[in-house]
């Protein structure tokens, strides 16, 4: 599984600016709801219940927030590089700048867990992360194959 299999068309979003990780939530579920049809509310409590959990922010500035969704049919991925980074209360307390948002149906199970460890075992590369950092526009993520 690619991360291109994932993220659907125009959903990367090479410099998104927000302050908060609330706010941040709170873009990405609008962004999710717009490209996948699904309720912006749905896919915000989904997340935000996740985020009570623990932080999805696993460190080294990434952060994967994830949900399940009863009438989503396949798995979702949105990449967002933030303009600058955010508290997002992760594991290492180091702010936050890239975000994968992976969203999947209520029945995926494994499928779910089998692309979050795709995700995060991409994103700790610590040469793809320098290169995401680096790239400047959505177009220059997708065609080097990052995201």
């Amino acid at each position: 599984m690619l991360l291109t299999d994932l993220v659907a068309p125009g959903a990367i979003v090479p410099a998104l600016a927000v302050t908060s990780k609330k706010q941040l939530l709170q873009e990405l579920a609008a962004r999710a709801a717009a490209l996948s049809g699904q309720s912006e509310r749905t896919i915000l409590e989904a997340l935000q219940q996740r985020e009570r959990l623990g932080s999805t922010g696993v460190g080294n500035g990434i952060a994967i927030p994830h949900g399940k969704l009863p009438k989503l049919n396949k798995l979702f991925g949105l990449f967002v590089r933030l303009e600058r980074p955010i508290d997002f209360e992760a594991l290492d307390g180091q702010p936050v700048d890239l975000i994968f948002l992976l969203l999947a149906p209520e029945a995926a199970g494994a499928d779910h867990l089998k692309a979050l460890a795709r995700v995060a075992r991409l994103l700790r590369d610590g040469d793809i992360a320098r290169k995401l950092r680096e790239s400047h526009d959505g177009d220059a993520l997708g065609q080097r194959g990052l995201v």
